[in-house]
């Protein structure tokens, strides 16, 4: 749906993240159903580390949908980001990211999809990453 990473914004260093290998588990709630845990790993580059805003915010663009996000704020290892598509399908997407520590996040992402105007999806993903070594 709308949920590929990327945005604008940048960091001071009380905000980066650690570059190199994530571990991100991710458990979604889909319309009252809880789905089996989802365990990936990620590479962050020194780049896309020093500018969270950036990594960990979805990105605008999307095919037959025009995304607008309507805030963001990164302030002392809070990341938090809400953002509407309206289309075939209307999406409302928000992001609450804390870096507890530059090895270390939790997330909650929450997303509503609705279809001529009927809700048609509803969930809520609770993302752990956890920083697990050089990038191979």
């Amino acid at each position: 749906m709308a949920g590929s990473l990327l945005a604008a914004g940048s960091a001071d260093a009380a905000d980066a993240v650690k570059p190199g290998q994530w571990t991100i588990t991710t458990r979604v709630l889909m319309n009252g159903t809880t789905m089996p845990p989802e365990v990936k790993t990620r590479c962050l580059t020194a780049e896309q580390a020093a500018d969270p805003a950036r990594t960990f915010s979805p990105e605008v663009a999307s095919v037959n949908t025009a995304c607008e996000r309507l805030d963001q704020k990164l302030d002392r290892g809070r990341l938090t980001w809400h953002m509407q598509c309206r289309g075939q399908i209307d999406i409302d997407v928000e992001g609450e990211f804390n870096f507890d520590s530059p090895e270390r996040y939790a997330a909650t992402v929450r997303t509503k999809a609705f279809m001529a105007g009927r809700q048609v999806a509803d969930s809520s993903a609770a993302i752990e990453g956890v920083h697990s070594g050089a990038c191979p």
